[in-house]
């Protein structure tokens, strides 16, 4: 099929549409300047859909779709569980004030979005690029793999549980517990604050990061640090495999597992002969 035929199979839909699958198994189809009221389910099934300047007000847009794209578009909060199941969509300029969307979906790319209400959101999800984008809510990104995200900002607890192959850059996160039970993270060039930061991970590594955390970084297998701040920090690395370069001070350390810890000042450093093999671990203060 050539891309004329293409053009003059695709059908425009503009104006209102209501009712329970208002749009089922549509396909090759254009959405402009469009309201969908109520009624569940409104493009469930559908295939190959371009949507711009359009609104969503009811449950379960977009489940088990495929090639979608989305521009300068809103879901409201009713707009509860969105994109389920669906693979392939790139959306630009969105506004999406309901929890509980992205779940199960791949190949997902974000530009210009934000998470009014993120609880939930991104679960169990693979191949996501997030740029510029802006969320709000607990349990964001659970057990999601191959994340790569650039200049985004994180509002909630719980941030990233269970993720595999995940990229941040540029993130500004406040998170109590985050990081958690994660393989294969690399973070650079961010702001995170939030307790009990990473624990019972494996191979995390943060560069050129200020964070603070009551007793973060604990429990990590394969934890790398380079030219990172620990600011208001206590009780850090705890029975972790660590290879770290902290600038400046930190308030305290307690019982590392293993590794080099390399940092400027250290208000007390704790190692208890009785839970740790307290040689395996090399501590140098360098005083700056």
């Amino acid at each position: 099929m050539n891309d004329s035929e293409k053009t003059e199979k695709q059908e425009l839909v503009r104006g209102f549409c209501t009712g329970e699958r208002a749009l089922f198994q549509a396909h090759d189809m254009k959405i402009s300047e469009t309201l969908f009221c109520d009624g569940e389910s409104p493009l469930k099934h559908s295939l190959n859909i371009d949507i711009d300047h359009s609104t969503f007000r009811w449950k379960y847009p977009l489940w088990y779709s495929k090639n979608i794209v989305m521009r300068d578009c809103v879901l409201e909060d009713m707009a509860r569980a969105g994109i389920w199941y669906t693979d392939n969509l790139d959306a630009e300029r969105v506004i999406i004030a309901a929890p509980k969307n992205f779940r199960r979906s791949s190949r997902i790319r974000l530009k210009n979005v934000t998470f009014y209400n993120a609880l939930e959101t991104f679960w169990e999800c693979s191949d996501i690029e997030l740029e510029k984008v802006r969320a709000k809510g607990d349990y964001f990104a659970m057990n999601s793999k191959n994340l790569t995200l650039d200049d985004f900002e994180l509002d909630g607890n719980y941030g990233f549980d269970g993720c595999e192959n995940l990229k941040i850059v540029n993130g500004r996160l406040l998170t109590k517990d985050a990081f958690w039970n994660c393989k294969n993270v690399t973070v650079t060039d961010s702001y995170i604050c939030g307790e009990y930061l990473g624990w019972n991970s494996e191979n995390v590594t943060f560069e050129n990061c200020t964070i603070e955390s009551l007793q973060g970084l604990c429990f990590i297998k394969n934890l790398v640090m380079k030219n990172c701040k620990l600011i208001n920090t206590t009780l850090a690395f705890e029975y972790s495999d660590v290879d770290a370069e902290i600038k400046g001070h930190v308030d305290s350390i307690k019982n590392p597992l293993s590794g080099k810890i390399t940092v400027g000042s250290v208000g007390e450093l704790i190692m208890e002969e009785d839970k740790v093999d307290t040689s395996a671990t090399i501590i140098t203060v360098t005083g700056a």
